[in-house]
């Protein structure tokens, strides 16, 4: 690609909204599943009785519920950046293509 072309699609106000959009969920999600992964560690650390109640007089603990829930977050929030690259940011690449044909 010739550096015309790059720099135009640098200047291209769609490009610069799709990498705006992208890296601002890009820094939510990573920040939600931080807050996610370090709240649950430091709950084994500073309160590791808390993971290890029995939910029912049983074997299974509180900690095992919230480890699957966990799991299931990374899930979700995969789900939310893959639905918006899909829909969204991919709609703005083809547009930024579009115009740098021109």
């Amino acid at each position: 690609m010739q550096d015309h072309t790059i720099e135009r699609i640098q200047q291209n106000p769609k490009f610069q909204e799709l990498v705006r959009k992208k890296s601002g969920l890009s820094w939510l999600l990573s920040i939600v599943m931080l807050v996610i992964y370090y709240g649950f560690i430091l709950v084994i650390a500073f309160s590791p009785a808390t993971l290890g109640q029995s939910l029912s007089g049983g074997v299974t603990t509180i900690g095992i519920p919230i480890g699957i829930m966990i799991i299931l977050s990374v899930f979700v929030i995969t789900g939310i950046y893959v639905r918006r690259a899909n829909t969204e940011f991919d709609q703005l690449t083809r547009e930024v293509v579009e115009d740098a044909k021109k």
